[in-house]
């Protein structure tokens, strides 16, 4: 395997991007949510809405990916945390997805740490993220990397299927106190 690059993610990303995100809600959330569901992502929408949301942001929100080989194989996402019952100053990680076949080489961790460097840089004491409940694979590599679950649960809709969501937080850096 070649070195892996992490940077922030260009308009030219967005089809990989798109494919890395719908191909991830696939794999990981297979028999989490409903196939139905799963099956109509589109991955030529998502791209398209990837690269309106590039083009109309405001600076607030982050994309940034791996490429390893000159292919993105894993993207995160992070901005202002949208809940209304957190403190001013908390960020939200959205998304942080990677290739099924890059799970467990550490390109995750590695993508991460970048995640929660720039958390720091943005000026954000703490970082929040939704993890489906059901999804232990996430949630102990959340938990290995210090996030822990504040106690909020809401679910998603998954095409008219509620499924349930757990927040995790984590200060940004570890000298931080936790949300709340």
């Amino acid at each position: 395997m070649g070195a892996l690059l992490v940077r922030a993610m260009t308009a030219d990303d967005c089809d990989a991007v798109a494919a890395l995100r719908i191909g991830g809600w696939r794999w990981a959330y297979a028999g989490m949510m409903p196939q139905a569901y799963l099956d109509a992502m589109s991955a030529e929408e998502d791209a398209a809405r990837q690269r309106r949301r590039l083009a109309e942001g405001d600076g607030t929100v982050v994309n940034v990916v791996a490429e390893r080989d000159g292919a993105v194989v894993a993207w995160g996402c992070l901005g202002p945390c949208r809940d209304e019952d957190v403190s001013e100053g908390a960020g939200e990680l959205y998304a942080l997805y990677v290739r099924p076949e890059q799970v467990a080489t550490g390109v995750g961790r590695r993508l991460l740490d970048v995640v929660l460097e720039r958390a720091a840089a943005d000026g954000f004491a703490h970082l929040l993220l939704w993890v489906l409940k059901e999804n232990a694979r996430a949630r102990r590599f959340y938990e290995t990397a210090g996030f822990a679950p504040d106690g909020a649960e809401e679910p998603f809709d998954a095409g008219g299927v509620a499924v349930p969501e757990v927040r995790y937080a984590r200060p940004v850096t570890r000298d931080v106190t936790p949300a709340g």
